[in-house]
């Protein structure tokens, strides 16, 4: 402010300056989803409601199941849990944007909450790419060097791989969110997407993000690529090992083991490099927004109904919870 004649006054707005500031912050986001339902926007809706339910409720299961039974307390049940754990909070982060935003024909969200919703959506994918790839050296070890598993894959590793993966995923989202609160945002404020990701967010930047492509090209190797060669590498050497099993049962009841966890690998890394890697200048974005519902809604909903209709320890722990709960409900 300027002072004239001992009065304080007001700046012009119609000075540069005052326009660049003015227009320089965006305080929120609107999220535009699928404007074009029309008529479907209710079934779509209550599709939505039932698998955010059937997710919510089929991860949670998985969890109480490993803390209440002693035959699943082995490092492939626990890292079973830590996958679910990333769907429970993905689900909870993203899920009701997306429902919002569908049965209102758009949603509209502070900036604040959109850098806390891309900083948890990106910790939990992170986090799920390093798990999946140590899941695959779990099985790696129990078919190719079954007599040293125990001593392997003991709980400490367990437990250290875990911190050291949510330290790395953690610190990866946070090396992100520093690089773009550094952006200069100026409008507009609209993102046409279901909820707040990170590329169209940059988007919306009035700076030079040439180095944060730059910066996320390396990182989404390292989270991206490392763990499937990881994963690749162990799948190989399983195969192999597979292949000189002498009866068709020990093959079959060797691949059983690794079935469940080849076909997560399958729809969640298949859905990734499919909206990430690929290029999306032939792409809609309407095929965009349906992509990313592959990984977002429905790869969580699908992980606990993989691993748990294919496996006996899971029946079988299950049937031991239902008698409990029936026990204790006649009480």
């Amino acid at each position: 402010m300027t002072c004239t004649q001992g009065k304080l006054q007001e700046p012009s707005l119609d000075t540069p300056h005052m326009k660049m500031r003015l227009t320089n912050n965006i305080t929120s986001i609107f999220l535009i989803g699928f404007p074009d339902l029309h008529n479907l926007k209710f079934l779509f809706f209550s599709l939505l409601v039932l698998i955010y339910c059937g997710t919510i409720a089929g991860n949670l299961l998985i969890i109480v199941l490993y803390f209440g039974s002693k035959a699943l307390q082995s490092p492939m049940y626990f890292f079973i849990t830590q996958i679910s754990l990333c769907d429970l909070l993905v689900t909870t982060d993203i899920v009701p944007t997306i429902l919002h935003t569908v049965l209102y024909g758009g949603s509209s969200m502070t900036f604040i909450s959109c850098i806390i919703q891309v900083s948890i959506f990106a910790t939990s994918v992170s986090s799920e790419c390093f798990l999946l790839s140590v899941m695959s050296y779990d099985r790696y070890v129990a078919i190719c060097n079954p007599l040293r598993y125990h001593s392997i894959m003991t709980h400490r590793l367990c437990v250290t791989s875990l911190n050291v993966i949510w330290l790395v995923s953690f610190s990866i989202m946070l090396i992100d969110m520093i690089c773009v609160n550094s952006f200069h945002f100026c409008g507009p404020h609209v993102i046409d997407h279901l909820y707040c990701d990170l590329e169209p967010l940059v988007q919306l930047s009035c700076s030079d993000t040439s180095i944060f492509h730059t910066q996320g090209l390396i990182i989404g190797f390292f989270v991206g690529m490392v763990p499937v060669i990881i994963i690749v590498m162990s799948y190989t050497c399983i195969v192999l090992t597979i292949l000189k099993i002498p009866s068709n049962t020990g093959r079959r009841k060797a691949f059983s083991t690794c079935s469940s966890h080849l076909t997560v690998v399958s729809i969640f890394y298949g859905s990734l490099i499919i909206v990430y890697m690929f290029p999306k200048r032939g792409r809609s974005q309407i095929s965009s927004k349906v992509l990313s519902l592959i990984y977002t809604v429905l790869t969580p909903m699908l992980n606990p109904i993989i691993y748990t209709l294919r496996n006996q320890d899971f029946k079988e722990a299950l049937h031991k919870f239902n008698m409990v709960l029936s026990g204790h409900l006649l009480h």
